[in-house]
C-alpha cells in the first residue's frame, strides 16, 4: 500500500476550525457575513477532503503526524477508504445542513444565532478530525471534542428541557468514555505497544484471551455515541435541540462517529482475526439485533415526530454495527455503505420535521393530517426518505439491506437476515402512516395559512435526490466500502 504524506487532512480540520473567529466578530448585526463564513468554511472543507479521493480510490493511503506525546502514542492523520467515506458524507451534507440552517434559525427568530454557527463549525472541525485519525489516541481527542463542541447546541434554546436534556446527554457521553472507552484504550496500549489502526488489528496474539474480552466489552460499553442499548438514552434527549442540530447528531456527525468508532476498534484495533477466535462477534451482532428491533417497537408507539425519528436512528445505527460484526465480506462493507445511506435518507427526514415546524409549529404525528396539501415538497421528501429507511428500490437503504442479508446468508446466519426483515416491516409501520396521514387525511384547518420555506424546502430537496441517487448508483459509496474492509 502507497503512503502519501501530505497536510490536507490537516488542513481539512482548520478550514472548519478557522471559519469560528470571523464567525463570532461578525456577530448577529451582520447575520449575511457571518453565514458567508459558514459557506466559505463548509465548501473550504468540502473541497480539500475531495481533493484526496483519487488517491484514496486508487487504493493509496495520505498520512501526515503532527505531534508525538509518547513512543507509539501520537497525533496523527491517516486518510483511507474508511474515513473518505465518512468525511466526504460528512463534508458534502454540512453545505446543505448550512442552507437549511440559515432558513431555520431566520424563520423562527432564534436567538444566540452567532454561538449556533460557531459551535457547528467547531462539531464539523472535530468530525473531521475523527474521520481521519490514524490511531485509537487521535480518534478519542477528537471523539471527546464532538461531545463538547455539540453540548450547547443540545442544550441551545436553554429553556429547563433544553438544559435538562443537554445534562443527559453530556452524562450518558462523557460517563461511559470516562469509564469504559479510555480505560479500553489504555489497556489497548499497554497491550500492543502502540494504538495506530492496522488492518490486521494490534491485539492479536497480545493477551490472554480473558484480557482481550475484557478489553472489547469495555470498547463497546465506552463507545455510548454508536446508541447501543442500553446506552442509547441520550439520543432521545437531546432531541430538545434545534432541528438543524438533531440533523447534525442523527445524521452526519454525532451518531455516526459512533458508529465509525465501532468500525475502527473492530476491525483496525482487533482484527476480524481476533474477533473469530475470541467468538464475540456473535453476541456483539445479537445486541446489535435486539437492538434493531426494540428501538423499532418503540418508535412506534411515539407520537412525537423528533421522538419517532431519534428511536429509528437507534436501531438504524445498529445496522452497521451488525454488519460489521457478522465478519464477511458482504457484511461489512453493507455496513460501512449504510454510513451513508442512512445519513442521506436519515438528515433528509429531520430536515423534513424541521420544516413542519418552522411553517406550522406541528411537533406531533397526530397533528399532521392534511400537511402534505399545504407543504408538497416537504411531505414528498419525507416519503422518499422513509422508503430509504424501510429498504424500497431503488432507494439506498435497499443497497444496504441487500448486502447485509448477503453477508448474513453467507456467514451462515440466516438468523439476522429474519432481523432485517421484521426491521423493514417496523420501518414501514412506523413512517408510512405518517404519510398518509399527511396526503390522504383531511386538514382540520384547511384555511391555515402554512407555506413552503424556500431556505429549508431545498436542502431537504437535494437530501431526498441523494438518497434516490445513491441507491441507483451505489458504485461510489460501495468502492469505498469494500476498499475499507478489504484485508
Amino acid at each position: 500500500m502507497e503512503i502519501i504524506q501530505s497536510a490536507k487532512p490537516v488542513y481539512a480540520v482548520a478550514a472548519a476550525l478557522l471559519a469560528v473567529i470571523p464567525i463570532y466578530l461578525s456577530g448577529e448585526k451582520r447575520q449575511n457575513l457571518r453565514e458567508a463564513w459558514t459557506f466559505l468554511a463548509a465548501f473550504a472543507t468540502l473541497y480539500i477532503v475531495t481533493s484526496m479521493l483519487p488517491d484514496v480510490l486508487e487504493g493509496r493511503v495520505v498520512e501526515y503526524g503532527l505531534l508525538t506525546v509518547l513512543p507509539g502514542l501520537e497525533i496523527k492523520f491517516r486518510v483511507d477508504a474508511l474515513g473518505m467515506l465518512f468525511a466526504s458524507v460528512a463534508s458534502f451534507l454540512w453545505v446543505f445542513t448550512s442552507i437549511y440552517s440559515i432558513g431555520y434559525m431566520r424563520s423562527l427568530n432564534e436567538e444566540r444565532q452567532t454561538r449556533f454557527f460557531a459551535y457547528f463549525a467547531v462539531s464539523m472541525a472535530a468530525t473531521m478530525g475523527a474521520a481521519f485519525a490514524a490511531n485509537m489516541f487521535t480518534l478519542f481527542l477528537f471523539y471527546e471534542a464532538i461531545t463538547l463542541a455539540t453540548f450547547p447546541l443540545v442544550a441551545h434554546e436553554q429553556t429547563p428541557e433544553a438544559v435538562r436534556g443537554g445534562r443527559i446527554y453530556l452524562v450518558y457521553l462523557l460517563g461511559t468514555s470516562l469509564l469504559f472507552l479510555m480505560f479500553a484504550i489504555v489497556l489497548t496500549y499497554v497491550t500492543a505497544g502502540t494504538l495506530d489502526f492496522s488492518l490486521s488489528g494490534i491485539l492479536a496474539g497480545k493477551a490472554s484471551d480473558l484480557m482481550l474480552t475484557v478489553i472489547f466489552i469495555l470498547y463497546m460499553a465506552g463507545i455510548g455515541k454508536a446508541g447501543i442499548m442500553p446506552f442509547h438514552g441520550w439520543l432521545p434527549s437531546a432531541m430538545v435541540a434545534p432541528t438543524p442540530v438533531s440533523a447534525l447528531l442523527h445524521a452526519v456527525a454525532v451518531v455516526k462517529v459512533g458508529v465509525f468508532t465501532v468500525i475502527r476498534v473492530a476491525l483496525f484495533i482487533f482484527g476480524d482475526g481476533a474477533l473469530r477466535g475470541l467468538h464475540v462477534h456473535i453476541p456483539a451482532a445479537y445486541a446489535a439485533s435486539f437492538t434493531i428491533i426494540a428501538a423499532s417497537f418503540i418508535a412506534l408507539t411515539k407520537d412525537n415526530l423528533k421522538a419517532r425519528l431519534a428511536y429509528s436512528t437507534i436501531s438504524q445505527l445498529s445496522y452497521i454495527v451488525l454488519g460489521v460484526f457478522l465478519l464477511t465480506p458482504a457484511g461489512m462493507a453493507g455496513g460501512v455503505f449504510h454510513i451513508a445511506s442512512h445519513a442521506f435518507s436519515k438528515i433528509t427526514l429531520f430536515f423534513c420535521a424541521g420544516s413542519i415546524y418552522a411553517a406550522s409549529h406541528r411537533k406531533n404525528v397526530s397533528e399532521l393530517a392534511g400537511i402534505g396539501r399545504k407543504l408538497p415538497l416537504t411531505m414528498s421528501a419525507f416519503f422518499i426518505g422513509s422508503l430509504g429507511m424501510i429498504g424500497i428500490p431503488p432507494l439506498s437503504g435497499f443497497v444496504s439491506k441487500w448486502y447485509l442479508s448477503l453477508g448474513a446468508l453467507k456467514g451462515g446466519n440466516a438468523v439476522f437476515m429474519i432481523v432485517l426483515l421484521v426491521s423493514s416491516l417496523l420501518n414501514a409501520a412506523y413512517f408510512l402512516p405518517i404519510v398518509y396521514k399527511a396526503f390522504f387525511e383531511k386538514p382540520e384547518n384547511p384555511h391555515e395559512d402554512v407555506r413552503e420555506i424556500p431556505l429549508m424546502a431545498l436542502p431537504l430537496m437535494v437530501t431526498a435526490i441523494g438518497a434516490v441517487l445513491i441507491g441507483v448508483f451505489p458504485d461510489f459509496f460501495i468502492r469505498l466500502a469494500e476498499l475499507a474492509v478489504r484485508k
